[in-house]
């Protein structure tokens, strides 16, 4: 990597005049869904009885009918191949964070030398993929190769096209030769089964006797970056860790605040909208897309969907964001903090609760003080962020997002929930017990003070960007996941936390109600004392401010600043049993996923940290060492012909580049010693500690004289692209 080659890149991407090429347009509506197989499909290929059958299980949660299977197979390949599939395949997500796919042809051998299209029910149901390699935790030894991929009929099954033809994939789930999950689906899916259940129960006994199951619904909004990819050729920390592990800060960042929902260039525009047609034709509802704080930072979000559909949909939206970039000259960066000193990435994961006849859960109505079902959901969740704030920490972990979370562009690692001062007005009037200060929930009309604008509705609240879990009206957002993770774990973790909750309420409403107490006495008892218990868990005020941090503490409310603290709990009886009580993890389950999720956060650290050691030795001290040269020959001219008085500046500035040659040298020599000695570790939490305390801060200090360096040694001689670059060319 030279400096010649720096220079090179530079020049094509200043030169480079393209006209961004933009897709067909097509109407949204008509493109939405046309390569899912789903209700519309599979109406029109399937018999009307058998349609009708998977209409209503897919409706009521249940299982398709004996026999069906089969049918739908076959009406599916027909189906795949009319659109051009030639292979099929079970697509996965295994505890690895990606998706997992293993391609099969429908060809398959028939007498006289023929080949036919083949793809039964059994086919469709069940793969065996060689799972040898995919992480387990123990549950299996890597000797073991037999894993099961099951199809997951809540999903529908889609094409994706590149330019060797099409795939027919297969939502699925993954599990081992014992039956046990390795993967994030299928806990998934018994958490939704969970939540619904006691939902239910809820809802039965306010009298609701005809919704079937309780989906919980999530939008998830995604951030990224882009960079020209010619600059990321060069810069091998970006391509390998998705980070700069060395880089100045810019000379100009996001200060001036003038990126954010800024215009979108027509080069990152055309981008978008290709994405955006590859996510309708998937059925992926996009929706919003701008530009966000930081330079080359943008975002998209789409509608509400059930939570198991948004799960694989962002998965996709991921994998056709980092597709789509390429075609367009880009990179896309999905992690938590590519730059370091410009805002990181987040995915804001909106959640609420919707029955299936189409109500919310979380609306509060006109008058929430007199909407006791209302209520009641709103104390359930406030119990289960209350009583497991630890299981919902754990749905946020990552080496990537320990970089963002509590560091004024993300909320604290400190869960709490945001309510607004009316809402919250409402909750501390109930425990009161005397009916007042519920105050006005209507938010009323904005006074803007030009006369010819129609008149504003207000909102209820303002929004609270430094909460974790924000009431946005009727829903929560949890806005504590980054941008590269899987949704899948904090949706598993709320959705199990919040069917606890639930069924606590459930049981002792039931209970009172049997013993002759009416509804509405036993609904207002509880709710004074459940609002009264978990008060301590509302914040309506500055997440970022020290005093906060202080006054969490004070309510007992966990500050786990990193992934390695908080995975030390994942084995602690109380988060174990939120898992096992509502059958979504087993306890070996939950043992297995520790162990992998701190294997993971070490080797994302060991990969930063030899990509710190070889770009630092090969790369940045070559250069330095070669202008340490140069200052030294300055040094000598100086004090050859110059005055008394010139020769400290030319001296200072001497000393200044030495100090930062040789202490890079001394850091990097400390990295390389700390990570040989973590290397010859054997237990894995305590790699995951000399991880986070030894390695982690040596690279910082590597990274302190390394971009120190940047900013004094020769621009033309600098071989890394610098942010300037990186972060504005668009």
């Amino acid at each position: 990597m030279s400096s010649t080659l720096r220079s090179a890149v530079r020049l094509s991407v200043a030169t480079d005049t393209r006209i961004p090429e933009h897709p067909a347009r097509h109407r949204p509506a008509d493109l939405f869904g046309k390569d899912v197989f789903g209700m519309d499909a599979m109406r029109e290929h399937l018999p009307a009885p058998v349609f009708k059958r998977l209409e209503k299980a897919a409706h009521e949660g249940k299982s398709l009918a004996e026999g069906d299977a089969d049918i739908v197979a076959v009406a599916m390949k027909d189906w795949a191949i009319e659109r051009g599939a030639t292979h099929y395949t079970h697509w996965f997500q295994p505890m690895t964070g990606s998706t997992a796919e293993k391609h099969d042809a429908f060809l398959a051998p028939a007498s006289g030398g023929r080949m036919i299209n083949e793809f039964s029910g059994k086919m469709l149901i069940k793969g065996e993929p060689d799972a040898s390699s995919f992480p387990s935790g123990g549950i299996r030894s890597t000797f073991e190769a037999r894993g099961y991929t099951a199809w997951d009929p809540t999903s529908p099954a889609f094409l994706m096209e590149n330019t060797c033809g099409k795939t027919l994939y297969i939502p699925s789930i993954f599990l081992s030769y014992t039956g046990e999950s390795l993967d994030r689906k299928t806990p998934l899916l018994r958490s939704l089964e969970a939540v619904s259940t006691q939902a239910l129960r809820v809802l039965r006994l306010f009298g609701n006797a005809t919704a079937t199951k309780v989906n919980a619904m999530v939008g998830a909004e995604q951030e990224y970056f882009l960079v020209d990819s010619r600059y990321l050729s060069l810069r091998d920390d970006l391509m390998l860790a998705g980070r700069t592990v060395y880089g100045a800060k810019p000379s100009k960042g996001q200060e001036l605040e003038d990126h954010y929902f800024g215009t979108i260039s027509p080069r990152v525009l055309a981008f978008m909208a290709e994405v955006e047609e590859r996510m309708l034709a998937l059925g992926i509802p996009a929706r919003t897309r701008h530009n966000e704080v930081a330079p080359g930072q943008f975002e998209l979000a789409p509608m509400f969907e059930a939570a198991n559909l948004a799960t694989d949909h962002n998965m996709l939206t991921m994998e056709i964001l980092r597709t789509t970039a390429g075609r367009h000259g880009f990179a896309c960066l999905l992690h938590e903090k590519p730059f370091a000193g410009v805002n990181g990435s987040g995915k804001h994961n909106n959640w609420s609760l919707c029955d299936s006849e189409g109500n919310n859960l979380l609306e509060p109505g006109t008058t929430p003080a007199n909407n006791a079902q209302f209520l009641i959901f709103l104390a359930a969740i406030l119990r289960a962020v209350h009583k497991h704030a630890v299981t919902l920490r754990l749905g946020t972990i990552g080496a990537g997002n320990d970089h963002r979370l509590g560091a004024n562009e993300a909320p604290p690692a400190i869960i709490s929930i945001f309510l607004g001062e009316p809402l919250t007005n409402v909750l501390k009037a109930i425990i009161d017990g005397n009916g007042k200060g519920a105050g006005e929930w209507n938010g009323g009309i904005m006074r803007v003070g030009v006369t010819s604008l129609p008149p504003l509705p207000k909102d209820i609240s303002d929004r609270n960007r430094t909460s974790p879990f924000a009431f946005t009206g009727n829903k929560f957002e949890f806005r504590a996941v980054g941008s590269s993770q899987s949704i899948a774990p904090a949706n598993i973790a709320l959705n199990a936390a919040v069917a606890c909750a639930l069924d606590d309420i459930a049981t002792e409403l039931e209970s009172a109600v049997a013993e002759g107490l009416s509804l509405n006495e036993a609904v207002q008892g509880l709710l004074v004392r459940l609002f009264k218990e978990h008060m301590p868990i509302v914040f309506n005020g500055n997440g970022y401010s020290d005093e906060w941090q202080e006054e969490a503490a004070r309510r007992g409310l966990p500050n786990f600043k990193d992934t390695v603290s908080v995975l030390e709990h994942y084995s602690d009886p109380d988060v174990m049993a939120v898992f096992t009580r509502t059958s979504v993890l087993s306890e070996r389950e939950q043992l297995a996923r520790q162990e992998i999720l701190l294997e993971t956060y070490i080797r994302a650290v060991h990969v930063e940290t030899k990509l710190a050691s070889a770009l630092g030795r090969s790369v940045i001290l070559p250069v330095a060492v070669k202008y340490l040269e140069t200052t030294a020959k300055m040094l000598q001219l100086a004090r050859a012909v110059g005055t008394e008085n010139t020769q400290p500046a030319e001296e200072s500035y001497y000393n200044r580049v030495r100090g930062h040659v040789f202490g890079l040298l001394a850091a990097l020599d400390a990295l390389d010693a700390c990570h040989e000695k973590l290397d010859a570790m054997s237990g894995t939490k305590e790699r995951a500690v000399a991880a986070r305390d030894c390695l982690l801060p040596l690279m910082r200090e590597c990274r302190a004289h390394a971009d120190a360096l940047e900013g004094i040694t020769d621009d033309a001689d600098w071989p890394l692209p610098k942010y300037n670059e990186l972060l504005w060319q668009h």
